[in-house]
């Protein structure tokens, strides 16, 4: 609690930054919309995932620690997550003109604990696809990438788990009005579209 309590004033730059969480499932292209965003609109892209791997990289305690979790499958508590994405914000705010969060928050708790800690987000950006669109676009990412997640079964896996965890956020902020919908379906440019007359008029 002190640690809230102390960071207070570094905090409070973050109240008046435009928040964006980006949701989509994997291969829904979220990560080529936000590569898109930060170049027009310069905002800051926090990925948890790069973040958590910087961390482990950078052989600090808090990154030995992060690597052992890791190595042995379980899940890096919420609280940790929550200040490598407070340090970066913090870090950011003076020269970012907002911040897409991508990869978080997974569940409702998240979202809640993120409000609470950090600062309420501005938007919800949910970039929608089709789970067989996503499905054949992880597959054929497969053939190229070689990564060992892209395989029918566990792209099954993470589609459901997408599912499951993340709509329950979707409606937690549909209530707030909070949730903007591109339809991803389309190529990429005309996703961006999309995206830059949801952006524009955030402003």
């Amino acid at each position: 609690m002190t640690q809230v309590i102390e960071r207070k004033p570094d905090l409070d730059n973050l109240k008046n930054s435009k928040i964006i969480f980006v949701v989509g499932g994997p291969g829904s292209g979220k990560g080529t919309q936000c590569e898109r965003i930060v170049q027009k609109y310069g905002f800051t892209h926090l990925s948890t995932g790069d973040l958590l791997r910087e961390a482990v990289q950078s052989k600090s305690e808090r990154g030995e620690q992060l690597n052992a979790l890791m190595k042995e499958g379980k899940l890096v508590p919420m609280e940790v997550v929550l200040d490598l994405l407070k340090e970066n914000m913090i870090k950011n705010a003076d020269k970012s003109k907002g911040f897409l969060i991508d990869g978080y928050p997974r569940e409702v708790p998240q979202a809640q604990k993120f409000e609470e800690m950090i600062a309420p987000c501005s938007l919800v950006l949910y970039v929608k696809a089709s789970d067989d669109t996503m499905t054949k676009r992880l597959l054929h990412r497969g053939q190229t990438s070689g990564r060992v997640d892209d395989n029918e079964a566990t792209i099954k896996n993470r589609l459901q788990t997408f599912h499951n965890q993340t709509l329950p956020v979707l409606d937690l902020y549909q209530k707030q009005g909070k949730v903007a919908e591109v339809n991803s379906e389309l190529a990429p440019d005309d996703v961006f579209g999309e995206v830059r007359n949801v952006l524009d008029k955030l402003a």
